[in-house]
Formats: structure tokens, sequence, C-alpha cells
């Protein structure tokens, strides 16, 4: 990278533990986890199962608390943050998409869409136009009155990617969200997230056991034990 042209790091993770207790016992389930992210950047968190990769997902969206260590995010020390103040955040800078859609039902995929603009206080008029742009973003803007039984997996996660940007986040945290799609979906739903983002320069922090899906990011982070097996103290 070109003198003059360093990133700017949206999100610090400094020696992070959290610890469950599960009756007497203590499980560590982040244990010292250090690393960062750079703005605009797709980073890939790995592990298996029981690492403590989704732990630290919840922990930068502010979704669970520290044991101890510090999150900033955006600016903000995401740790020191009451529970107003994290859904007053979230509803700012953070999106997300699921792996298993969690979309409404009875709502049509406009009106999934627009949920986040409802709890943020937009007016009905805004949501719709804004909604609606999402959806044509990910190419559903036909599939807007079409609730989710109507539509495939693949259509029902575009949904979820359109209601991930619809506020405009600088961030959008990811759950293995090609976990319920076929390989050729999964790598279709991939390419139109790197695209969106890119073109936004949204930065994209996903969880996946998916080799395949994690090729596609800029940066590994491969949790081991609670920890960043990859993590040098001088970075």
């Amino acid at each position: 990278m070109a003198q003059g042209q360093l990133k700017k790091h949206i999100i610090d993770v400094r020696n992070v533990k959290k610890i469950y207790r599960v009756g007497e016992v203590k499980v560590r389930a982040l244990n010292g986890l250090s690393m960062f992210i750079e703005e605009g950047e797709f980073a890939c968190i790995v592990g298996r199962s029981g690492s403590g990769k989704s732990t630290l997902l919840n922990l930068m969206a502010g979704l669970e608390g520290v044991s101890s260590g510090e999150i900033v995010v955006a600016g903000r020390h995401v740790e020191r943050m009451t529970e107003r103040e994290l859904i007053e955040f979230r509803q700012r800078h953070i999106g997300f998409v699921f792996q298993s859609f969690n979309l409404l039902s009875q709502f049509t995929a406009l009106e999934n869409t627009a949920l986040p603009l409802a709890f943020a206080g937009i007016s009905r008029r805004e949501r719709k136009k804004r909604a609606l742009e999402a959806l044509a973003l990910v190419g559903l803007k036909s599939h807007a009155h079409h609730k989710p039984m109507q539509m495939s997996g693949g259509q029902q996660q575009r949904v979820g990617i359109a209601r991930a940007l619809v506020a405009n986040p600088k961030i959008v945290f990811a759950d293995e969200p090609t976990g319920n799609l076929d390989s050729k979906t999964s790598e279709e739903i991939m390419l139109l997230l790197l695209d969106i983002f890119r073109r936004r320069h949204t930065t994209f922090v996903m969880v996946t056991h998916d080799a395949q899906m994690a090729a596609y990011a800029d940066k590994k982070i491969s949790v081991l034990d609670g920890k960043n097996e990859n993590w040098q103290e001088n970075e």
C-alpha cells in the first residue's frame, strides 16, 4: 500500500475475554482475543464449532457484553455503552444478515426490508422509498409484495440483505449467511454481497465454516480456543 493511503481501523478488539457460567463451571468462550478490521474490508471469522467465532460477532455488535477487554467500533467503545445507547448505535451503524433469513412470514418483502427504518422512526413514505431502492439493489424490486413463502431461499436471503442495507450502515455483520443455501445459490449471494459492499465501501464481517465462502475475504480471522491464532502483538 502506498504511503499516505493507510486505512482506518473501524473495529478494534483488544484482549477480550468472555466467560459464561454453566452451574458451577466457567466456560471461556473467548480468552484474550485481539484483532482489528479496516474500513471497507471484508473480514471472515473462521473456526471449528465451539471456537468462539459467533460469540465474537455478537460482542462486536453489542448483543452481548464482554467479561473484560475493549471493543471499539466506529470510534465508540461498545463495552461502555448502555443498552439504550447500543440500540441507537446499531440502528445508525450496523446491519445484520442471518443464516435463517429471519423474515416475518406475515410481511411482504417490502415490509420486511423497511422494518429497521420503522424502528428508527422514519416516516412511512420514506421507508417505502428506501426499501424499494434496497430491493432494487438486490434485484428483487419485482418481488416487493411477495411474502417469504412465495420466494425461494436465495430470494429470501436477498430480502435479508436488502433489510441489512436499507439504513445504509457502515458495517454489516453476517452469521453463516449462506448456511441454508445450496452451493450455486451461495456463490450467487456472496458475489452479490461483495459487489454491493465494494461499491458502497461497506465493512463486511462474516462468520462461516465454509472454506469456499472464506476464500472471498480480504482478511481471515481464525479463532482457536477463544483466541485469534493469527494475531501478533505488534500488528
